[in-house]
């Protein structure tokens, strides 16, 4: 019995031995583990003027290394699942950041404003530009059709845009699984999916949260305007005159929609009917999300910011010169049962600017143009591709 119980007492001992050593690797795998995913926060400084509230969901924090991960999947055109030269595409095909990340009226493939997916058939509307969208809380999409606050549609964010833009046949018409398959399969991406979420597992959701880290980076305020409300820059005396018709509704009345001064995203984020016809049949607009009659031909009122370089204009790129809107707006508003009220100059077809005034307007819109976010390297194509490393 004696050597029985030893052999017991030493065998309870291995056991114990061994159970202690595992315990000491894993803590040590595990403090290894939590030591390389160590994501760096990324703070998005504030401009002056601007807003504190930002559109940041709780389970997408920025961060360094996300947004790293997110402009390179912004730039791969393997994002659409397809390494073919021909049916490759990705966010920047169409987003373009000299175009303030539209394609531009002049863009070599795409015309007249609107894009297509490769399938060929082409978007509803217009594109809008990617600027400030981490102060929009009030929907994405020319209607809003995206949006927090609507209950009815599983979209509700940028996380939502980007494998929306994946499946959509006017877009990339591509296949997520395809895509998520694709991009684990690139050499570098695992290690980059590690660094922002903690694991080498490559998922839509992470795809389409690093990109929505990425344009949310995006920010324009450095323009000639800017500069001026910080006490930088003086306007010219024509651009003074233009910035008091855009704040004025004697004048342009441009501010209700559209912010100034005291809006630095120089848009509401709201949706209006700005009277630019008196029927109506666009299957797209806000009112087919809201189904509120007084919703009958709103649309989003874009931001101004680089507007000078965002046409052709309005959701149907009806316009294809800023001269052509300043025109509509002070000439041509049609009055309908669902124009909106804050366009106060209807009964007049619009306000009316004279030649003058048309010229010091569009002087001030101008000021607006932020080349340093048209040039920012950190906006731009990565130089390399993760498998290029």
């Amino acid at each position: 019995m004696q050597v029985i119980f030893n052999s017991g007492r030493f065998f309870v001992g291995i056991m114990l031995l061994t159970t202690m050593f595992f315990f000491l690797f894993a803590t040590c795998s595990k403090n290894k583990t939590d030591q390389l995913f160590n994501p760096t926060p990324y703070e998005i400084e504030i401009p002056y003027g601007f807003p504190t509230l930002l559109n940041i969901p709780v389970d997408n924090p920025m961060t360094v290394e996300g947004v790293e991960l997110g402009r390179y999947l912004f730039y791969d055109g393997r994002l659409s699942g397809r390494t073919h030269p021909d049916s490759m595409m990705s966010c920047a095909t169409c987003h373009i950041q000299n175009r303030a990340f539209e394609c531009g009226a002049d863009h070599h493939h795409f015309s007249g404003g609107f894009t297509f997916g490769l399938t060929g058939k082409y978007t509803h509307h217009v594109m809008l530009s990617l600027i400030n969208l981490v102060w929009n809380s009030n929907g994405y999409l020319w209607n809003g059709g995206i949006s927090k606050y609507n209950p009815d549609i599983h979209a509700r964010n940028l996380e939502d845009i980007v494998w929306m833009a994946v499946i959509a046949e006017d877009e990339i018409a591509g296949d997520t699984t395809r895509t998520k398959q694709l991009i684990s399969s690139i050499t570098g991406y695992p290690d980059l999916f590690f660094k922002a979420f903690g694991s080498k597992e490559i998922t839509m959701e992470r795809i389409s949260k690093a990109i929505a880290q990425f344009v949310r980076t995006l920010v324009s305020a450095n323009s000639k305007f800017d500069h001026y409300l910080r006490g930088e820059y003086q306007l010219t005396a024509e651009e003074l005159r233009g910035f008091v018709l855009f704040t004025t509704e004697e004048g342009a009345d441009c501010f209700h929609c559209h912010g100034g001064g005291g809006n630095p995203l120089f848009t509401t984020n709201l949706f209006y009917n700005n009277g630019k016809d008196d029927e109506f049949d666009d299957l797209y607009d806000r009112y087919s999300i809201t189904n509120n009659p007084v919703d009958i031909g709103a649309y989003k009122a874009p931001t101004l910011r680089n507007v000078e370089l965002t046409g052709p204009y309005m959701h149907d790129g009806r316009f294809s010169s800023l001269e052509e809107v300043i025109e509509f707006y002070s000439h041509q508003v049609k009055n309908s049962p669902y124009i909106n009220p804050l366009m106060h100059h209807v009964a007049n077809g619009g306000t009316q600017l004279t030649p003058s005034e048309k010229t010091d307007l569009m002087a001030f819109i101008k000021t607006l143009r932020d080349d340093d976010f048209l040039n920012n390297p950190n906006f731009s194509r990565p130089s390399k591709f993760p498998d290029e490393q």
